[in-house]
């Protein structure tokens, strides 16, 4: 059975926090997830002078995890849980919205810095986008050296190890990076489909080179990527089983009805279900107007 050819998406710019630009890879017009992966915002890197890095006051989530992976810098994560967790580089922060929790982020505010980072989200099924809330931080990942690249298990399993994130869906995360000329090919699940962006330098993936802000769609069926890198150079890959369920995202929520977002966002103006985050830096965000839902997600 012959295997689609991969897909070349340009990941868009936007605004978020404080006028903080990232690049969002996906949703994407033509690709709204891989695997249970439905978001995929990259920032920087970018050095930012004291008071202006991120800040991105407390917000609601439901029906999903949000995934956290930081490069460079630090950011300060606060919840309606009451965690507050500060994320250094090498780290990964999980938090499980379930039926609903608010959070804030926020980069220290007292000095210049440097920010470096991803974040995702993971579509949780619907057995699960009911539950309860929960927060998780990882200060350690597992790490494998092959053919130059330093590959780091952010989710799921490769060759042989595995990472502690606890994930309700078969995906995998990896980021790979290199400090110069790299070549290695990597065993993957043939069940899942993949994508890959570069974060920094410009490797390639069976072939395809890749700059930053071009995301690489590869269909299920492949048992090995081939990956290569002439310089020094950072790809995060992600993939998973094809999600079986039909998703609307809107706004900071996942869901399967704009009825359900509609009540979200009405519980969030109105104070409800999702709690307090003390300590944040930046005021609450306002929702979008709900009448938008159905046109939009």
């Amino acid at each position: 059975m012959s295997i689609a050819e991969p897909e070349r998406l340009e990941a868009r710019r936007a605004i978020i926090g404080d006028g903080f630009e990232i690049r969002r890879a996906i949703p994407h017009r033509h690709r709204r997830m891989v695997g249970a992966w439905c978001f995929l915002d990259h920032a920087g890197p970018v050095d930012y002078a004291p008071g202006q890095g991120l800040n991105i006051g407390p917000h609601p989530h439901i029906g999903l995890q949000t995934f956290t992976w930081m490069i460079e810098g630090e950011v300060t994560h606060r919840d309606s849980l009451g965690y507050e967790q500060l994320i250094q580089p090498g780290q990964v922060n999980l938090m499980t919205a379930g039926r609903g929790i608010s959070h804030s982020e926020e980069s220290p505010a007292d000095r210049a810095g440097r920010f470096h980072s991803t974040q995702l989200w993971i579509a949780l099924p619907d057995a699960e986008r009911h539950r309860e809330p929960d927060f998780h931080h990882y200060p350690e990942l597992p790490i494998i050296d092959r053919g130059g690249f330093r590959i780091t298990v952010l989710a799921g399993d490769c060759a042989g190890e595995r990472s502690p994130a606890c994930i309700y869906t078969p995906l995998v995360g990896l980021d790979l990076a290199t400090s110069g000329s790299a070549h290695a090919r990597l065993p993957v699940d043939p069940a899942f489909e993949h994508a890959a962006l570069t974060l920094e330098g410009a490797p390639a993936l069976n072939g395809e080179r890749l700059e930053p802000g071009t995301l690489l769609y590869l269909a299920a069926g492949r048992d090995s990527l081939e990956l290569d890198s002439p310089a020094p150079s950072r790809m995060l890959l992600i993939g998973g089983e094809p999600f079986s369920e039909e998703i609307l995202v809107w706004w900071n929520f996942v869901a399967r009805t704009p009825q359900e977002m509609e009540i979200a966002t009405r519980d969030w103006i109105e104070g409800r279900r999702f709690g307090k985050v003390i300590g944040a830096r930046g005021a609450p965000l306002i929702a979008p107007d709900p009448t938008n839902i159905a046109r939009s997600a």
